[in-house]
């Protein structure tokens, strides 16, 4: 591809047809995706798409481009994908055309007709882009790899990759800052951050963490808006087979008929589960943070004052240069 103003014009052209669907091709694409992957509802996939939209806005994708010392150096960048919630991969896309490279793509086999959709949209808008975004089955001859998994496929990737130039994610998950003092609007934003995509992505809040003797009536209250979540079949399996193991394990554990909470120091909550752990002290909140941060992607609260923490309701709507595991993916590529 030619000139970044070009490129961005495209992507800008891609946002504003994606964000001009009409009903019949949108209703199609969401049932394509669903085939792929039945925890692909409507709403998560409609949800994806506008967080492409917010993306591919021209003033934004210059001001995240001009950051960075890009020329067309015409790597082959081989990224392996994600299918936990849909497009999840699509950033990674972005930044290695922008940043003047090749995109070598390994789809995941749960998302592949989002990601399909959006590549042949591309290449319809830019013919050229057919030799810069290429959809493989295997990843050879590449010169570095960008590739999001969990902990146990990190392994793997190391192992099959580790000698390029690399970026491998391993499994993460976000926590949220409760001090009691939230109203119920916050706490109701909050289950966005919890039961968006269902809780499967590294963004979704999985772990609360609460002054010591917290009382979690409020917290159900506000999010009992978010019930629906049970009427779908593979929440409802997980949630029923969770709290059927801490019942017959004697766990302690909350619920509220489709979320239980359980005191926990991990990070990482099986799905329909939210881990908490409670804390005396700001000192001893800062400790247990600083302690974890390896597993942390997002903090949300309602502390302004804390600079690393993502206001209640918007851990899901990231912008271009929040970065997955605040690796800057742009720096490395423009520097390969």
């Amino acid at each position: 591809m030619a000139e970044l103003k070009e490129t961005i014009a495209v992507f800008s052209e891609l946002g504003k047809r994606i964000d001009n669907l009409d009903e019949e091709t949108t209703t199609e694409l969401i049932a394509k995706a669903r085939s792929n992957n039945s925890w692909f509802t409507r709403e998560s996939v409609e949800s994806a798409l506008k967080g492409i939209v917010n993306y591919l806005q021209e003033g934004k994708l210059n001001r995240w481009a001009e950051a960075y010392p890009i020329r067309n150096q015409n790597k082959k960048v081989g990224i392996v994908m994600a299918g936990n919630i849909p497009l999840v991969g699509f950033h990674d896309v972005l930044s290695v055309i922008i940043s003047g490279n090749q995109a070598h793509i390994k789809l995941s086999s749960q998302d592949t007709a989002l990601m399909t959709y959006v590549v042949h949209e591309l290449i319809a808008i830019a013919p050229a882009l057919e030799k810069q975004i290429i959809i493989r089955d295997q990843l050879k001859d590449i010169d570095a790899i960008i590739a999001t998994g969990s902990d146990n496929t990190s392994r793997y990737f190391n192992y099959y990759f580790g000698k390029y130039p690399n970026i491998i994610r391993k499994n993460r998950t976000s926590c949220a800052i409760l001090t009691g003092s939230e109203a119920d609007e916050d706490l109701a934003q909050l289950g966005n951050d919890i039961f968006k995509y269902f809780g499967l992505g590294c963004r979704n809040v999985a772990k609360l963490y609460v002054p010591k003797g917290y009382k979690f009536d409020q917290f159900y209250a506000a999010i009992e808006l978010f019930k629906y979540v049970s009427d779908h079949h593979k929440y409802n399996n997980n949630y029923d087979y969770n709290k059927s193991i801490y019942l017959v394990n004697g766990v302690p554990h909350l619920d509220n008929g489709f979320l239980m909470l359980k005191e926990d120091k991990a990070m990482v909550s099986p799905i329909s589960v939210i881990f908490y752990e409670q804390y005396a002290s700001e000192s001893e909140l800062e400790a247990l943070l600083e302690a974890n941060k390896e597993k942390i992607q997002c903090i949300v609260s309602n502390n302004s004052n804390r600079p690393d923490s993502i206001s209640f309701g918007n851990a899901q709507q990231p912008e271009l240069w929040d970065y997955a595991d605040g690796v800057d993916t742009m720096k490395f590529l423009v520097t390969l």
